[in-house]
């Protein structure tokens, strides 16, 4: 008897787990869909802005693309910013890639030769405020940082890239 006692009770937790858990998975499951679809999205989006996030991600065909020099392909000398005694130079030339099938292409280009002088002091102030060092070994932050202040000042995207086809940096002394 003692047997068949303790056999129903067995059988009586497993129904009684059962039937908790059959209650647990109707009322966690959707949850967990919910919350699933929720961290796709949160990851979709992390994926676009770490693919996509930097401001001058732009793809272009190259037959697209227009090279312009500025201040006639001849080089600028600007002076760095100092780090303690020493005096520091970059000798750079500068060119832009524009997109010829931008929609601000046309008027851009006109404002480009027009006011070169401008275009120049905006170049001029961003190189200056870094050092010598910046410019070894972020040339690209430094080159991002003057497309990004380009963009601005035409409030316009038709610029693509900027370049230093070449490029010397000089320490000298005070």
């Amino acid at each position: 008897m003692k047997k068949n006692l303790m056999s129903v009770l067995i059988l009586a937790l497993v129904v009684a787990n059962l039937i908790l858990t059959a209650i647990l998975m109707i009322s966690v499951v959707p949850q967990t869909k919910k919350a699933n679809e929720l961290i796709n999205k949160v990851c979709s989006a992390i994926d676009l802005e770490l693919e996509g996030g930097k401001e001058n991600s732009i793809t272009v065909p190259i037959e697209q693309l227009e090279t312009v020099q500025i201040a006639s392909g001849e080089s600028l000398t600007i002076n760095l910013k100092s780090e303690g005694d020493t005096k520091s130079y970059a000798v750079i030339s500068i060119s832009l890639a524009l997109d010829k099938k931008n929609k601000g292409y046309k008027k851009g280009v006109e404002y480009i030769t027009a006011n070169e002088d401008l275009i120049k002091g905006e170049i001029i102030k961003i190189v200056s405020s870094h050092t010598i060092d910046d410019m070894r070994n972020n040339q690209e932050d430094v080159q991002e940082e003057i497309l990004r202040r380009l963009r601005k000042l035409f409030d316009s995207d038709f610029i693509v890239s900027v370049a230093f086809p070449t490029y010397t940096y000089e320490e000298g002394s005070k």
